[in-house]
């Protein structure tokens, strides 16, 4: 059986595909959680996810862009873009505790990018925790 973790890698696969050019990629997304075994309650998981994120796109990115530090949201990126976007959703609209988002988000960022991107993912997102979940 899946895990969360597991769900919230294919929503954040998906999230940077979606940035790279590949608009379609949402048809794919049962076969892609299919091919992770990612069913049932975690595929629930992943569609809110995904979901929450897309419908609300426009004030994640406006919340990570007042956060961040001497960057520009231009330069920030795809898959750390992703990670964010992932984890201030959760923080803004779900009641998973912060310190479990935040940890979620730097397992991804370990995985997928850097030592640098990791400080700045738990920087940027730590920020916006403490305004929305005080």
């Amino acid at each position: 059986m899946a895990t969360r973790h597991q769900a919230r890698e294919v929503v954040t696969t998906i999230l940077y595909a979606m940035d790279v050019g590949n608009e379609g990629i949402d048809k794919f997304i049962d076969e892609l959680l299919e091919d992770r075994k990612i069913r049932n309650k975690q595929k629930d998981f992943a569609l809110s996810l995904y979901n929450g994120v897309v419908e609300n796109m426009e004030k994640i990115d406006e919340v990570i862009k007042k956060n961040l530090f001497d960057w520009s949201f231009e330069k920030i990126g795809k898959v750390e873009r992703a990670i964010l976007r992932l984890g201030v959703y959760e923080l803004m609209f779900t009641d998973t505790d912060k310190a479990v988002i935040i940890n979620e988000a730097l397992e991804s960022v370990k995985r997928l990018s850097d030592e640098k991107a990791s400080k700045f993912i738990n920087a940027v997102l730590d920020k916006i925790g403490k305004e929305y979940r005080k």
